[in-house]
């Protein structure tokens, strides 16, 4: 049997960036004063962000299963990042852009059982991330732009359990690799004000790994694979 989480996050995210777009379309629209008129012509530019998460598992359950599982759910967490950011213009529309930082991203599964109380196991990640992304974006609109970017990150979880002994604990653990890959895709806008940019962004981030550690747990054992997933939304400062 196999089970995916639903991807009603990824509509919430559209929804508001286009609301966002379109409100800042209109400021944008009404200012007189162009700020920072020559940001452009540098082809460096450094900043921060800061960003809220919200982290769940794509995952799929074994097509065997014990027979007191009656399912399993996610249970989403909220968790924070804290990036720099370094961008180098390509050309006109196109930047690259490299973000290495820190995430504390959380996650949870429900599991039910039959005749017992649901259990929940919950797994909390502290990442080294190492993203690489390339940002296109559209021509200035007096203060205002928008943009899409993409690119791949490398994660490392420096509160991995991997190397736990099942046997050595008074319960079982879900234990996940340290390491893992994932794709990002997002959308944002630039606001130039006088004297920084503030550029907001929703990103989805889609985990390329299987990070399950199998074992014979009441854990792991339902399980095929586990990916991580994240949604992502940003307040990039840059000067």
């Amino acid at each position: 049997m196999t089970t995916f989480t639903n991807m009603a996050p990824v509509r919430n995210v559209l929804v508001l960036l286009t609301l966002l777009t379109c409100s800042l379309s209109v400021h944008a629209q009404g200012v007189g004063r162009k700020n920072l008129p020559n940001f452009d012509n540098r082809p460096y530019h450094f900043g921060f962000m800061l960003s809220a998460n919200r982290s769940d598992f794509n995952f799929a359950m074994a097509d065997s299963l014990a027979d007191d599982v009656r399912g399993i759910s996610n249970l989403p967490q909220a968790g924070f990042n804290m990036h720099l950011m370094a961008s180098y213009t390509l050309s006109r529309h196109m930047r690259l852009r490299f973000e290495p930082g820190l995430s504390f991203q959380d996650r949870a599964l429900n599991y039910r059982f039959a005749g017992q109380a649901d259990v929940v196991r919950r797994t909390e990640a502290v990442n080294l991330d190492i993203p690489l992304l390339l940002k296109y974006r559209t021509d200035r609109l007096d203060n205002f732009a928008a943009y899409v970017l993409f690119g791949v990150k490398y994660m490392r979880d420096f509160q991995s359990q991997e190397n736990v002994n099942q046997q050595l604990q008074s319960d079982n653990i879900l234990r996940l690799e340290s390491g893992n890959f994932a794709a990002d895709l997002g959308a944002g806008v630039d606001l130039f004000l006088p004297f920084f940019k503030l550029s907001i962004q929703a990103k989805s981030e889609q985990g390329l790994l299987n990070v399950l550690i199998p074992d014979d747990s009441n854990y792991a054992s339902p399980l095929e694979f586990l990916r991580s997933r994240s949604f992502v939304l940003s307040f990039c400062f840059e000067g």
